[in-house]
């Protein structure tokens, strides 16, 4: 019952309180392509963010076969790598224009290695200086080569008591920093990122996940024995599925084939932002956790939690997050709040069999399916290039601007909570006090309303202080006034009283 009235509250409060002439809350069902999620967690259905320009198969690259279980996209300026991992080799593609790449080279071979050609080119990174780093997984290795696929150097198994024995050095996942060090996700290894320097000297691990259990579990560990501990599931960090490192540094890293129950526990993180001390900095502001569906339904066949295969972070901070269960693409902002979500799983262009990985180019995003041999180019509609020019604006302080823009963005979206939100973040910038809190208590923002009400407070203390003082002085003087009165009228009825007397 409080929950329809809040609603019906809210609803009534923003069509007085702020002006909007018509809301329509539309329970989505399963089949929408754009959603998003709303404070009550319901489904609310949204304009599409993105569209698909091209669907991209190994023919219309210029490529002589289909590619074999390819596994990673990286992109670095305009080109774009793909490994094609099956047939042994690295694709290096030149977009050409809005919907086309070409094929530069491809790349099977290093010079001056040992062994000098590839066994599960699983990843890839290239440097500003144009040095490759190649996550050759199955020859145990990671590659740097320079820009004309000279070998420089080698990364193997480091030689460490944190490593156990029986662990084999399979990178499987890379990436690398500006000042040249790498780090590297090994398939098996649980610790966290191995972490090399420049000169291949490992340094240690960053990153690891913090390690959940149950406490009865944990209890009965403690009181049984060896065999009966030996049998039971051991508590150990999760590996991560996939990492990426955005325009400043910091690595941003997801883990999939969680359970729905290891989603719900506190300590367990489908992504997580990580500084260079391996701290998790991730901001969590959003209503509900970064895991992607909240429901879990069987719809299609498909069960359990959202499996994020891989990341890429826009420059505008917005990460989107690919979700190989049900085939979408999350997208958050840098408040942990959702932004949009689309796509799944189907042959059609914009669904997908089997996404791998994704890679951004500009706003630009590119999925790869590993069972169709596809690449599928999604470009901004004007809805989403609209979403992304508001927060532009607002970042270099261009309050008007973006402003607009998101009053654009609720026209064509009523329900999008994210509008309300950076309408009033713009004017708690312009100090538009009051006029900010009824955007963020029509979308029950907390933390921002509450600031907004300080300042709110602050300005009218500041604005009536004269009055206040008035105020607090006759409320202080009148009793003092009536008492001095109430006393000399006694002194006089007592000398009066005297009088007579005598």
């Amino acid at each position: 019952m409080k929950r329809k009235i809040a609603r019906i509250v809210t609803t009534v409060a923003v069509m007085l309180g702020v002006g909007l002439s018509s809301i329509t809350t539309v329970k989505a069902g399963e089949d929408n392509y754009t959603y998003t999620y709303d404070y009550w967690g319901d489904v609310q259905e949204s304009p599409d963010a993105y569209t698909v320009a091209h669907v991209f198969d190994y023919s219309a690259l210029g490529i002589d076969r289909n590619f074999k279980a390819p596994e990673s996209l990286f992109v670095k300026g305009n080109t774009v790598y793909l490994c094609d991992t099956g047939n042994n080799r690295i694709l290096e593609l030149e977009r050409t224009g809005s919907d086309s790449f070409e094929l530069v080279r491809e790349i099977t071979q290093i010079k001056g290695a040992d062994p000098e050609t590839f066994n599960g080119p699983a990843d890839i990174a290239v440097d500003d200086d144009g040095d490759m780093f190649i996550a050759d997984r199955e020859n145990n290795r990671v590659l740097r080569v320079d820009k004309d696929l000279n070998f420089k150097m080698e990364f193997t198994r480091p030689s460490d008591q944190a490593i156990d024995s029986e662990m084999t050095f399979r990178p499987d996942k890379i990436v690398a920093d500006t000042a040249g060090r790498i780090y590297c996700e090994s398939t098996g290894i649980n610790k966290g990122l191995l972490k090399f320097e420049e000169d291949g000297t490992f340094s240690g691990f960053v990153g690891a996940t913090r390690v959940s259990y149950n406490f009865m579990d944990y209890l009965w560990k403690r009181f049984a024995s060896q065999e009966q501990r030996a049998q039971m599931v051991s508590f150990v960090p999760t590996e991560y599925d996939n990492v990426y490192i955005d325009k400043e540094g910091f690595i941003y890293a997801v883990a999939g084939g969680l359970a729905e129950e290891d989603l719900k526990d506190e300590t367990v993180d489908a992504v997580r932002k990580l500084n260079l001390m391996g701290n998790d900095i991730l901001v969590r502001n959003g209503e509900y956790p970064v895991y992607g569906d909240l429901y879990m339904g069987g719809a299609g066949g498909i069960t359990g939690p959202s499996y994020f295969k891989d990341v890429t972070v826009l420059d505008n901070d917005i990460y989107i997050c690919l979700d190989q269960n049900r085939g979408r693409l999350f997208g958050y902002d840098d408040q942990g709040r959702m932004v949009y979500a689309f796509g799944g799983n189907g042959n059609q262009a914009g669904y997908f069999r089997k996404a791998v990985s994704i890679e951004h180019m500009n706003n630009d995003l590119m999925v790869l399916d590993q069972l169709d041999g596809t690449i599928t180019l999604f470009i901004p509609t004007h809805y989403g290039q609209l979403i992304y020019d508001a927060m532009a604006h607002f970042d270099v302080g261009e309050y008007d601007e973006s402003q607009a823009c998101w009053e654009q963005v609720k026209m064509l979206n009523g329900n999008y909570e994210l509008a309300y939100i950076g309408i009033g973040r713009n004017l708690l910038s312009k100090k538009q006090y009051k006029e900010s809190m009824q955007y963020f208590e029509a979308k029950y923002d907390d933390e921002n309303y509450s600031r907004a009400f300080a300042q709110y407070r602050k300005l009218w203390i500041r604005e009536h202080i004269v009055t206040i003082l008035i105020i607090i002085a006759v409320a202080a003087i009148v009793p003092m006034a009536i008492g001095k009165v109430f006393s000399l009228k006694e002194e006089i009825d007592n000398a009066d009283i005297f009088k007579l007397r005598r």
